[in-house]
């Protein structure tokens, strides 16, 4: 069950993401719970109703209610639901569904009872968690795994990801349920690069990710391999935290300058990014640059200045061609997922509109990989400033092209 409730549309947005099988008859509904069943057939509308009961309890409550409300297409569904697999909550609100479909003269058959057992209460709830960090100046993050080991206590899997450069580190970790929980909230609470919650399966697709960008030249952590299958064994077409925020979220046509301009305020304040190119491409340029500001031949501050602008303009077009742009563009998505989880949406929809300025048109007339490179350049183009002599007293601070 996700962390904060999110009503119907919401919450049938994620269950589309996360049942690709049913996504194409869910989208359709536009959180209609009475065109929803039409579009679905009864297995599938179970199926779907059992996800929400599972992950968005108020959603699938509000759901079932809907339906129990028109027997004549919600009966059979409610029905098949499992009830077995749900949590108790969950359980509660499906027999409140059907003792409804009863009242309305519905012949619901009655659950068998359960054979209670005498059994000591187990020391703690089953274990199945994992949080991601926001992306480093540089591109990489840390991922928390944590699963509940079959002989008792926690397993908590600790990685460094980069899609760039793929699985950094690795650690696993065996400790009781008390301390992994207790340590994941503290994780949660941090002032810097507090860790957020996401969904196993959609961590389990980050690492899936960065373990298919390692370099050949880079072997993988020690340990790594002992492990993989259970840390990146996910079902087919799960979505990354990022796809899901991206699937979650509008980003209006009309609103994308102003979010872009957003974006641009969140690098230049050091906020997200700069995420550069290779050091080697990046000091190439600076390299350039400072070039230009020990020219040999005098010219104005002017001319300097159209200089500058042309080899960063050159540099965009050449450092952020794919499939660097892509990779920059995964990196916003999942710094959505981020902000949108801290409540932060309106720069969680500046990152979307920032991963979608990377995926069209020109790099040299992407505002935001502009400032991103003039964040990394910065020391060289402010040693060009110093030396451009601008009788007119104009800075040499670059503009849109």
């Amino acid at each position: 069950m996700s962390t904060e409730a999110v009503g119907l549309p919401e919450a049938l947005e994620r269950a589309a993401v996360a049942l690709p099988a049913q996504a194409e008859a869910i989208r359709p509904a536009n959180g209609d719970p009475l065109r929803l069943r039409q579009l679905l057939d009864v297995p599938a509308a179970a199926r779907v109703l059992s996800w929400l009961l599972q992950h968005e309890l108020e959603a699938g409550v509000e759901l079932a209610a809907s339906w129990a409300d028109d027997p004549a297409s919600g009966a059979e569904p409610l029905q098949q639901v499992d009830a077995a697999a749900l949590s108790k909550p969950a359980r509660k609100a499906l027999r409140r569904a059907l003792h409804q479909l009863r009242s309305r003269g519905v012949s619901v058959a009655e659950a068998p009872k359960e054979r209670r057992v005498a059994t000591l209460p187990p020391l703690d709830d089953a274990v199945d968690a994992a949080m991601v960090t926001p992306l480093d100046a540089w591109g990489a993050r840390a991922v928390y795994l944590a699963t509940s080991h079959p002989s008792g206590g926690v397993r908590l899997f600790e990685l460094v990801l980069d899609d760039l450069r793929g699985v950094l580190e690795f650690e696993v970790y065996s400790s009781g349920r008390s301390k992994v929980r207790k340590f994941l909230r503290d994780f949660e609470r941090r002032e810097r690069f507090a860790a957020v919650a996401a969904p196993t399966d959609a961590v389990r697709a980050l690492i899936a990710r960065a373990v298919a960008q390692q370099p050949a030249e880079r072997p993988l952590p020690r340990g790594f391999s002992e492990w993989r299958t259970r840390i990146t064994e996910r079902p087919e077409g799960t979505s990354t935290p990022g796809e899901i925020a991206r699937a979650a979220l509008d980003l209006p046509e009309a609103e994308l300058p102003q979010l872009v301009e957003r974006a641009v305020t969140l690098v230049s304040s050091r906020a997200l990014g700069p995420w550069p190119p290779p050091a080697e491409a990046t000091q190439e340029v600076a390299q350039k640059i400072a070039d230009i500001g020990r020219g040999l031949i005098v010219v104005s501050g002017l001319q300097r200045r159209e200089q500058v602008r042309r080899c960063v303009d050159e540099a965009l077009d050449e450092l952020y061609a794919p499939p660097f742009a892509a990779l920059t563009a995964r990196r916003w998505e999942e710094s959505a997922y981020l902000c949108w989880k801290e409540q932060r949406e309106a720069d969680a929809r500046a990152c979307l509109a920032a991963a979608r300025a990377f995926q069209t048109g020109p790099p040299s007339g992407n505002p935001v990989a502009r400032a991103a490179l003039e964040l990394v350049l910065a020391p060289a183009l402010e040693g060009v400033e110093d030396a451009a002599d601008d009788e007119q007293g104009e800075s040499l601070v670059l503009g849109a092209s």
